[in-house]
Formats: structure tokens, C-alpha cells, sequence
């Protein structure tokens, strides 16, 4: 009798909530400055948490250093003005020659790509794998300029969206600046807007969250930037055209979580394929190398346990993410599954495995 009571208490409460979440969509108008505040503010807030978590650590060691920890702030961001100019003036000449190279020549490029296929295409041992009207290659060609004519039109459109660039760029420095200067608080105060009885089980969610995110993150950077290491020497020596280029696209997009990994291989492919089947052929053993070695040797090192996520689980979530919200759905769906699967373990853990092992 006291299960069922309990049972019926928890149905009750979920079925309030549901009520207090239907009744809110019947007055939505009342929420949609809500929602610009925080659509605007989701990319910078992103930002600074992302950069928050890679920072932090410098400065905490600085202020074990016995630095003031505005100062360390102030001192971080000057080294970071220092080493972006740093890559404006080493960097991005080379990275920027060869996006335009790459621009300028697209046309060419499509051309010779057009050329390989059709000879693949005339090759008699490929024409007998697929029927005549079948064969993939005679539309590859054009499914890649529908591809290339939509990426230029979206950079070409690109300057209506210079506004939101400009408040992101405006804003997310300061945030971070005073998530890094007030580095605890934040957490100090949402344990105290708890009742005294829920702070400590608070604290140990918040501490563990902090963690997760922090470790997440940090391993990020560094298994991509490791990939970048390891793919750009193997490009150079397989002679790929716009090595530095491609190294770059392949780490950013690795960023995305599951799908990451395929999109980054596209461009190299093609680019590789153009210059000639064999260098295509070389590109995809060294992107397979370098992935093996960052999957089982890197990553289980960075991450050891923390990162706990089963492949099958990060496919359905990636999937959910970018049909609720798009790409940016994809970038923050892991870190939200990890903050809620914390608070859920912890809160089923406390109460529900609780009350019913003692009822």
C-alpha cells in the first residue's frame, strides 16, 4: 500500500508538470522576449564556457602563484592578443593564400574531377558493377557543384549575419573575463538558493557536473589539435594540395561530435581525388591511421572514464540535436546529456532508489 502511494505521489507531480508546461504554451507571447534573450546570448554564453574551462586552470595555477586573480585575467588576455597576432602574422597568410588559391581554382578543380570520373566512369571493370543509368559517378559531378554553388551563396550571404558576429565578439570576452575573475561563485550561489538539507547532495552535483564539463572540453582540444598533428606531416608527405587547409577544416569539424569525423574526410577526398586517384586513395589511409591512433590510444588516455557515452547513445543524441536545433543542437547535446544524466542519476540515487528500497 505505501509503494502504491508513493507510485501515485511521483505520477501526480509528473503530471503537474506536465500541466504548468501546457498552460505555458497557451501564453507563449508572454515568453518570446525570453527566447531572443536567450537565443542571442546561447553562442556567446557557449563561448565563454567553452574558453572558461581551457583558461581556468592557468589561472587558478596563477594564483597559487600569489597573483591577483583579476591581474592573472588581465595577463591571460594579453597573451592571448600576443599569440593571435602572433598566428595573424604566421598563420593566416598561409591559411589565407590557400583558401583563395583554393577559390580561384574551383572551377579548374571541378573540371579535373569531372575529367577523373568520366575515365573511371569509360573504365570497363567499374561499368560492370553498375548497370547502364545506374552508375553514381555520372551524377557525382553534379551533386558536387549543387554543393560548391550552395557554399559560395552562403558565404556570399554571409554579411547579413556580420551583426550577430559583432555581438558575439562583443560580448563573449566579457562574460568570460568575469567567469574566470569570479571563478566559484556562481556555484557557491546556486547552492545557497537551496534548502540547507539539499546544499551538500547540491555541491556534490555541481561539483561533478564542473568536472565533467571541464574534462570533456579540455580533452577535446586536445585529441583534435593531436589530430591535427598527426594528419598534417602524413598530408605534407603524401604531397596533398592545401595541406595546412584541409588539417585545419578536418580538426574544426572534428568538434562535431559522431559526423564530425565523415564531413572533415569529404574535402580531402576530393581534393586528393582531383590531384589524382592515388593521393586520394593515401589521404584516406592517412586520416584512418590517425584516427585509430587518436580513438585508442589518445582519447582513452585523455578521457580515461569520464567521458562514460556509449557510440549507439552519441548517434541517437546527435540525431535529436540537430532536429531540435540544428548544428548548434549538435555542438551542445553531449554537454546537456552529461549535465542531465548527473542530475537525474543523483536525484534517483537520493529519492526514488531510496524510498523504494526502505518502503
Amino acid at each position: 500500500m505505501e509503494k502504491l502511494n508513493a507510485f501515485i505521489k511521483i505520477s501526480v507531480a509528473v503530471l503537474l508538470v506536465l500541466a504548468i508546461i501546457y498552460l505555458g504554451s497557451l501564453v507563449d507571447f508572454l515568453f518570446k522576449p525570453i527566447a531572443s534573450l536567450v537565443a542571442i546570448m546561447t553562442v556567446p554564453l557557449m563561448l565563454s564556457v567553452f574558453f572558461y574551462y581551457l583558461l581556468r586552470p592557468l589561472v587558478n595555477w596563477m594564483e597559487r602563484r600569489k597573483l591577483n586573480r583579476t591581474l592573472a585575467v588581465i595577463i591571460i588576455y594579453v597573451m592571448i592578443a600576443l599569440i593571435f597576432a602572433g598566428f595573424v602574422v604566421i598563420v593566416w597568410p598561409s591559411l589565407r593564400g590557400q583558401l583563395l588559391t583554393l577559390v580561384e581554382n574551383a572551377p579548374d578543380l571541378f573540371a579535373s574531377l569531372s575529367k577523373q570520373l568520366e575515365e573511371i566512369e569509360q573504365n570497363g571493370i567499374w561499368s560492370r558493377w553498375f548497370p547502364e543509368g545506374g552508375n553514381p559517378l555520372s551524377q557525382m559531378t553534379d551533386y558536387l557543384n549543387k554543393g560548391f554553388t550552395f557554399v559560395t551563396n552562403y558565404i556570399s550571404n554571409a554579411v547579413t549575419v556580420i551583426s550577430s558576429i559583432a555581438i558575439v565578439i562583443a560580448i563573449f570576452p566579457i562574460i568570460l573575463f568575469y567567469m574566470l575573475k569570479d571563478s566559484g561563485k556562481f556555484s557557491d550561489r546556486i547552492i545557497k538558493l537551496m534548502p540547507t538539507r539539499f546544499q551538500k547532495d547540491t555541491a556534490e552535483v555541481v561539483t561533478e557536473i564542473d568536472h565533467s564539463l571541464s574534462g570533456f572540453i579540455v580533452g577535446k582540444v586536445l585529441i583534435n589539435l593531436a589530430l591535427g598533428v598527426l594528419m598534417y606531416p602524413g598530408f605534407l608527405l603524401i604531397g596533398l594540395p592545401y595541406a595546412l587547409l584541409l588539417t585545419a577544416i578536418a580538426v574544426i569539424l572534428n568538434f562535431i561530435p559522431f559526423i564530425g569525423s565523415f564531413l572533415s574526410m569529404i574535402p580531402i577526398v576530393i581534393i586528393g581525388f582531383i590531384e589524382s586517384p592515388s593521393i586520394a586513395i593515401w589521404s584516406l589511409v592517412v586520416i584512418f591511421v590517425a584516427q585509430q591512433i587518436q580513438d585508442n590510444l589518445i582519447a582513452p588516455y585523455v578521457y580515461r572514464k569520464q567521458l562514460d557515452i556509449h557510440p549507439l547513445t552519441t548517434i541517437i543524441l546527435v540525431l535529436v540535436g540537430g532536429d531540435l536545433a540544428g548544428m548548434l543542437g549538435i555542438l551542445l547535446i553531449i554537454p546537456v546529456y552529461m549535465i542531465i544524466k548527473i542530475i537525474v542519476g543523483k536525484i534517483y540515487r537520493l529519492y526514488i532508489k531510496w524510498r523504494w528500497e526502505t518502503i
